[in-house]
């Protein structure tokens, strides 16, 4: 059985390959600073995406997404407030998803991406 680290780990592998699949031009994974971290940052056209990555082993604690709790939302939003700071840029779109992985079974992951979440 995987750790909890283990499953998250391949949680966000999986995400980065969907997310390249279907698009995304991922910049920056696992960005940390004294705040928090973001699991994955990207740009789709012209906006940056910051992407809250869930994986469970199953539903039983209700969906990956239900675990983004507003106060997780918030510090993510201020993540994103000082990564873009960071690069000193243009003003850009921004949008926050989350893509919920589930790994349950043998089975290869379940992904549903959910655009613009929080």
């Amino acid at each position: 059985m995987a750790t909890n680290a283990e499953m998250g780990r391949a949680g966000e592998e999986a995400a980065a390959s969907y997310l390249t699949t279907v698009g995304l031009r991922i910049l920056d994974r696992n960005w940390r600073c004294r705040h928090g971290e973001v699991d994955i940052i990207g740009v789709d056209g012209d906006t940056v995406v910051f992407v809250e990555v869930k994986t469970r082993s199953g539903d039983g604690y209700g969906t990956p997404a239900e675990a983004v709790t507003p106060a997780k939302a918030q510090r993510i939003h201020r993540l994103a407030g000082l990564w873009l700071a960071e690069r000193s840029g243009p003003w850009v779109p921004v949008r926050f998803d989350v893509v919920e992985v589930v790994i349950a079974d043998g089975r290869g992951p379940l992904l549903s991406h959910l655009r613009a979440a929080f």
